[in-house]
């Protein structure tokens, strides 16, 4: 079974085609550049500002799109890969790692990384092998007018969350005032994850890849999350991230678990719904029983290059993407990211994400088979929450698509 011994990626948030002459910017002279990512607003700040060192003997093709998880693989196999550059977090990264797709960074960042802060330098056995440019996780956006006019206090914890919703409803004020991205698969992993590394929940038995859900934990996990969905418009199973901003800024909800990288569009003062921003209060990510820990994951976003690429296009790529993420970029727009860069100084629209993570929530589990096991959870707890089976059937149903997944994978015997 492969194992990785990873740096404290997160110590992350613990710290918390162009013309020209345009090349000349990041020194490079020649080679091609060819990116793979994920598709929100952050990244392309990013990729823009890597765009700008195309030249005559500089090429930069990006590819910006949500389906980047099912491409990065097959695309980055082929030889010459398809992509020099894969944009990763905690997760995205392993599928690359177990492969050996990507190549170690050390050597670039002794050359090139002198703009780059210790905490960006992701390391798996000792090599860097991805740079981290932005810290991400979920937390709190609430209509503080709403709120108030129910004299509610801003609630800090899911119980709170229950309470309030339960005198919104009480008081007429709003019949479904909860929304969370329940779709079913991903993004109904993701809110078990959440909710379970609140819970302080361990994936796996120690030192093993044995699965570790089905416990009092899990089972207190899946009882929140179902509670939370009678506060819920009936359709819940079928919430993403970009629903649940539509409802907000629709006044349809009052309190959603929301990601930091999307604040710009909650709070913009020249966007659909500036007085929803202006009276939006963004706060840690729930606590959730009496751990006291931020129900929300901890992530990273960042750059890997690819091995099957020559040395000329990965020297290029990086120094694109170094140039893409330097501080400058960062300090001209700080509300478009929690960035990692040296000496950024967050700004109010940060608040929620940094609050996250100095109130002690753990990072996404960086481990070869997590995400195997957030897959199984995508697919097997659908029937739980729309009251088809246990709880307990749920977690062992779950259990059991791991292990045999984690078994064609050589993880299991």
């Amino acid at each position: 079974m492969t194992t990785f011994r990873m740096s404290s990626a997160a110590c992350l948030l613990s710290l918390l085609l162009g013309s020209g002459a345009a090349w000349a910017d990041c020194g490079i002279e020649r080679g091609s550049v060819r990116i793979l990512s994920n598709d929100f607003d952050a990244l392309g700040t990013v990729l823009r500002e890597a765009r700008s060192c195309a030249s005559e003997t500089v090429r930069v093709a990006i590819n910006m799109t949500t389906e980047h998880k099912s491409l990065q693989v097959p695309a980055l196999t082929v030889n010459p890969a398809q992509y020099t550059v894969a944009l990763v977090s905690n997760n995205t990264i392993m599928p690359l790692l177990n492969a050996d797709l990507v190549r170690p960074l050390d050597e670039y960042v002794e050359k090139y990384g002198q703009d780059l802060a210790p905490n960006q330098l992701i390391r798996v056995d000792g090599k860097v092998m991805a740079i981290a440019f932005m810290g991400n996780s979920q937390h709190l956006f609430m209509r503080g007018d709403v709120l108030e006019q129910a004299g509610i206090e801003p609630p800090t914890s899911y119980e709170e969350i229950l309470a309030a919703a339960k005198k919104l409803r009480d008081d007429g004020i709003m019949r479904y005032p909860l929304a969370a991205a329940n779709q079913g698969g991903w993004y109904l992993a993701n809110e078990f994850v959440n909710t379970y590394l609140g819970m302080d929940g361990q994936f796996f038995e120690p030192g093993s890849a044995e699965p570790a859900i089905n416990n009092e934990a899990g089972l207190e996990t899946l009882r929140v999350m179902k509670e939370m969905t009678e506060y819920m418009a009936p359709e819940y199973l079928t919430f993403t991230a970009d629903e649940l901003k539509k409802m907000y800024l629709g006044g349809d909800v009052a309190i959603i678990n929301q990601w930091g990288s999307m604040v710009n569009g909650h709070v913009d003062p020249d966007g659909p719904a500036p007085e929803i921003g202006e009276a939006t209060i963004l706060a840690a990510a729930p606590t959730v029983g009496d751990k006291g820990i931020p129900a929300a994951a901890l992530w990273w976003d960042g750059f890997t290059i690819a091995r099957n690429i020559s040395d000329e296009d990965a020297e290029a790529s990086f120094r694109a993407m170094v140039h893409g993420a330097r501080p400058d970029v960062a300090n001209e727009n700080p509300a478009a990211a929690t960035w990692l860069t040296k000496d950024f100084n967050p700004p109010a629209s940060a608040q929620g994400v940094m609050a996250t993570a100095n109130g002690g929530a753990r990072p996404y589990p960086m481990s070869p088979y997590m995400g195997l096991m957030h897959a199984a959870l995508g697919s097997e707890l659908t029937d739980f929450m729309q009251g088809k089976e246990s709880a307990e059937q749920a977690l062992a149903d779950t259990e059991a698509a791991y292990r045999t997944a984690a078994r064609e994978a050589g993880f299991l015997n």
